[in-house]
């Protein structure tokens, strides 16, 4: 029986899809896969090939700068300059002092600094003040107790500012300016008492193998009893101060006489045998007692300000 069209198409019937099976994935795993290109040869955006990163740039150019002549060239134009004014520097500082004379007055050890702490404030028991030699060259202060050393007043000198801080500080009457003041008064003394012994010497023609660091030395073994006399007078008051003064000074005399006897006064009996030079040993031993007498007086003033 032929039905009739009323503008209906004839449809099939549309097939069901299958059930997913239990071997197919909802993802494809791509993790491994090499990241696609495309037709002109560059890979896709979704994978970073960026730009050389700064480390890289920053090695790149350290190569450069070694395998440049122009750079290699100026390296060693600075290098040869830095030499030559450091040598220039050594042979200005060579001109006004010597440098392996002054690793010599720091030749010390802890024997040799308590037994000359010792005797700088009981020198009425020594006996042997004779500077010994070897091969015409002083021995160093570490195998010599006689020998003058740098050491002992560089420390006591930061001691005393030290100590002086302290008095002050204990009396309410520290300032960093008053502290600064201390120290320079301190340090200019011994300046003019070195100034003065070199121009005595030189004016009087009065020879000796006293050098510059020798009188630096013995000039500045006063601290030690600064230092001795600053204590007492903050640990007994006034009595104490006194008492101590006049012990480290009469020490102080004591030890600069003998001392200095062995260096200003070694041919004493044979220049007053010459002619013509009987007054030089005069000079001499004035000189040697002057500098002595000077040191009690220098400790009162120093001192004095910070005991009350």
């Amino acid at each position: 029986m032929d039905l009739p069209h009323h503008g209906y198409r004839a449809t099939k019937p549309r097939a069901r899809a299958a059930p997913p099976t239990a071997d197919s994935v909802l993802f494809e795993d791509t993790s491994s896969a090499a990241p696609a290109m495309n037709s002109q040869g560059y890979y896709t955006p979704g994978y970073n090939m960026g730009a050389p990163t700064s480390d890289m740039q920053a090695g790149t150019g350290v190569d450069n700068l070694f395998t440049d002549p122009m750079a290699n060239a100026a390296m060693m134009y600075g290098s040869s300059l830095a030499n030559q004014g450091k040598d220039m520097v050594n042979k200005e500082i060579s001109r006004f002092m010597s440098v392996n004379k002054l690793k010599y007055f720091f030749a010390v050890d802890t024997r040799y600094v308590l037994k000359k702490l010792m005797i700088l404030m009981f020198p009425y028991t020594h006996q042997d003040w004779e500077v010994r030699y070897h091969r015409d060259t002083p021995l160093p202060p570490r195998q010599d107790v006689n020998a003058p050393d740098l050491y002992i007043p560089t420390m006591a000198f930061i001691t005393y500012i030290l100590l002086a801080g302290m008095a002050l500080g204990i009396q309410k009457r520290f300032s960093p300016e008053v502290l600064g003041l201390c120290a320079s008064t301190a340090l200019v003394w011994v300046v003019i008492e070195v100034l003065v012994m070199l121009l005595s010497l030189y004016l009087l023609t009065v020879h000796s193998d006293l050098s510059t660091f020798d009188l630096i030395a013995y000039s500045g073994y006063k601290y030690v009893g600064m230092i001795f006399t600053v204590l007492c007078g903050l640990l007994f008051g006034s009595d104490g101060y006194f008492v101590a003064l006049a012990w480290s000074s009469c020490a102080l005399m004591f030890f600069i006489v003998r001392s200095l006897k062995m260096k200003i006064l070694p041919s004493l009996s044979s220049d007053s045998m010459g002619t013509g030079s009987s007054a030089k040993p005069q000079f001499r031993l004035y000189i040697t007692v002057a500098t002595a007498v000077f040191q009690p007086i220098i400790i009162y003033w120093l001192t004095s300000h910070l005991i009350r």
